[in-house]
C-alpha cells in the first residue's frame, strides 16, 4: 500500500489548486479524478464551451441589433455545427494547456485516472489498489440533477454537458429551470434561431439576484422572443407527435408546451454517492453534499472539501479554486484559512450580464430593517449611450447610518467586469461618499457606479459629463 501526505480526489479547479499548492509546499501527492476529464466541469463543460457560444451569439444578436444609423450589415451564414466544432476545438486546446500540461510539470504530484472509494478515514482503493495519506481533499464537484417529473426519462432530455456538442441546433428547446444555466444556454440558443421557453418553479428566474434587476432581465429576454413561465409545477413529459411536450401548472391552471428537446437545468447534486462517505466517518447533509466548517474540514479534521461538493453556499469557479488553495494550506500547514463570502461577486452571463456581490435589498431589511438603495439606470449612463446599450440597471444598497456600501449589483454589458470594482469597495469598507469622491475614467461604463453613488444626494439626471 503506497503512502502520500496528501491524497485530492476530483480533477476539476478546486482539485487542481490543491494539487498546485500541495506541490509548492513539497507533499507527496495523489491526484485521483474519474468522470469528467482533467480539468473538471469549467474547462470541460463549463465555463470555457458556455461562453464560447455566448458569445458567437452575441456577435449575431448585435449585427442584427447594433442600432448605429448607417451601417446595414448581413449575416450570410449561420452553420450551428461548425461554431459548436470550433468550441470543442477550444476546449481541447485549453484542457491541454492550462491542466494536462501544468499538472506533468507539478514534480510532487501522482496522477491517476480511476474512481475512489474511502476504505477507512485514512485509506482509499483506486484503480485496484490501496492508498493512504495523513490528508485528504475531496473535491469531486456535482452533476445535473434530474427531477422527478414523470415520464421524463422515458422521453429523454438533455443537460448541458450534451446542449454544448449538439450536432444539431434544436428548432425548439424546452428549459426545465432557469438560473445562471437556464437562462444562458437559453438565451444563447434563442440567438441561434431555437424558439425557447423556459419553465422556473420560482417567481424570479435569478432567486439569488437583486429582484429588481432580474425582473428587468426577463422582460430583456422576453423582448427577444423567449416565452418564460415561473411559479411553475411540472407535472409530466411524454412524446407527442415527433416531439418532447412539457405539462405543467400555473396557479392551478393546466398548461402544455412542446418541443423537439427538452434541457433540464434544475440544479446540481454534489458527486458524493460513490465515496463510500460512511466507511470514513465523513457527514453528508439530506442533499448528499459534504458538510465542512469554515476551514474546509469535514467531520473528520483530516479530511477536507472544496467547490461544488460541499454545502457552502456560493458555488462557483472562483470560489472552488480558492477554496482548493486554502484547504490545502489548513490540512498541510494547520492554517485556518477562510474566505469572506460576501466579498465574492457572481455573474450570469447573459446579455446584458447580471452581475452581484454583497447584500440584496430584500436581504439589507431582514438585516436593518430598512434599506437606503438607489437604482440607476443605463440610460444615464454616457458610455452606454454611446453604445446604444441603455437598457441596464445599477443599484447600490447602503447602510442607512454610516453610508457603508454593502451590496453592488449590475445588469448590464460587462456587468461580470464591472463588479469587480465592488470587491474591494465591499471589504475596504467604502462609502457613497468615497465613490463619489472618486474620478473613474470618461466615457466608460465603469462610471455607472460613481453616478449611482452620486444619485444619493444629486439629481443625475441634471449633471454634465465628466462630474
Amino acid at each position: 500500500m503506497e503512502k502520500y501526505d496528501l491524497i485530492i480526489i476530483g480533477g476539476g479547479a478546486g482539485a487542481f489548486a490543491a494539487a498546485i499548492k500541495a506541490s509548492e509546499l513539497n507533499a507527496k501527492t495523489l491526484l485521483v479524478n474519474e468522470g469528467l476529464p482533467l480539468g473538471g466541469t469549467c474547462v470541460n463543460v463549463g465555463c470555457v464551451p458556455s461562453k464560447t457560444l455566448l458569445f458567437a451569439g452575441e456577435v449575431m444578436h448585435l449585427a442584427k441589433n447594433h442600432n448605429i444609423p448607417g451601417i446595414d450589415i448581413e449575416i450570410k451564414n449561420f452553420d450551428f455545427q461548425k461554431v459548436v466544432s470550433d468550441e470543442l476545438d477550444l476546449v481541447t486546446r485549453l484542457r491541454e494547456e492550462k491542466y494536462e500540461k501544468v499538472l506533468k510539470n507539478l514534480e510532487y504530484v501522482t496522477h491517476i485516472e480511476a474512481g475512489a472509494k474511502f476504505l477507512s478515514a485514512n485509506e482509499i482503493e483506486a484503480d485496484g489498489k490501496r492508498y493512504a495519506a495523513d490528508k485528504f481533499i475531496i473535491a469531486t464537484g456535482s452533476t445535473a440533477t434530474i427531477p422527478p417529473i414523470d415520464g421524463i426519462k422515458e422521453t429523454g432530455y438533455i443537460t448541458h454537458i450534451e446542449a454544448l456538442k449538439l450536432q444539431k441546433q434544436p428548432k425548439e428547446l424546452i428549459v426545465l429551470g432557469a438560473g445562471a444555466l437556464g437562462l444562458e444556454f437559453a438565451q444563447m440558443y434563442a440567438r441561434f434561431g431555437t424558439k425557447v421557453a423556459i419553465l422556473q418553479r420560482n417567481q424570479s428566474i435569478f432567486p439569488p439576484g437583486e429582484k429588481e434587476l432580474t425582473s428587468h432581465l426577463a422582460e430583456i429576454l422576453r423582448k427577444e422572443g423567449i416565452t418564460i413561465k415561473t411559479n411553475v409545477l411540472l407535472k409530466a413529459v411524454r412524446k407527442q407527435d415527433g416531439k418532447k411536450a412539457v405539462s405543467y401548472e400555473i396557479n392551478g391552471k393546466q398548461e402544455e408546451v412542446s418541443a423537439s428537446e427538452i434541457l433540464v437545468a434544475t440544479g446540481k447534486t454534489p458527486n458524493t454517492k460513490e465515496l463510500d462517505l460512511p466507511k470514513a466517518s465523513v457527514e453528508v447533509d439530506s442533499k448528499q453534499a459534504v458538510v465542512v466548517n469554515e476551514n474546509y474540514q469535514t467531520s473528520q479534521s483530516h479530511i477536507f472539501a472544496v467547490g461544488d461538493v460541499v454545502n457552502l453556499p456560493l458555488r462557483q469557479e472562483p470560489s472552488a479554486g480558492r477554496e482548493g488553495t486554502l484547504a490545502t494550506e489548513n490540512a498541510l500547514k494547520g492554517t485556518k484559512n477562510k474566505i469572506d463570502y460576501n466579498t465574492v461577486p457572481y455573474t450570469v452571463f447573459t446579455d446584458p450580464q447580471l452581475a452581484g456581490i454583497g447584500l440584496t435589498e430584500n436581504e439589507e431589511m431582514k438585516m436593518l430593517g430598512r434599506c437606503l438603495c438607489r437604482t440607476v439606470s443605463f440610460a444615464d449612463i454616457p458610455k452606454a449611450i454611446i453604445m446604444r446599450k441603455t437598457e441596464g440597471l445599477i443599484k447600490l444598497v447602503i447602510h442607512p447610518e454610516n453610508k457603508l456600501i454593502l451590496g453592488v449589483h449590475i445588469l448590464a454589458p460587462q456587468a461580470g467586469e464591472l463588479i469587480s470594482q465592488a470587491i474591494w469597495l465591499i471589504k475596504d469598507n467604502k462609502t457613497i461618499d468615497d465613490v463619489a469622491n472618486s474620478l473613474p475614467m470618461f466615457p466608460t461604463l465603469s462610471e455607472a457606479v460613481k453616478l449611482a453613488a452620486l444619485s444619493f444626494t444629486k439629481d443625475i439626471s441634471k449633471l454634465s459629463c465628466c462630474i
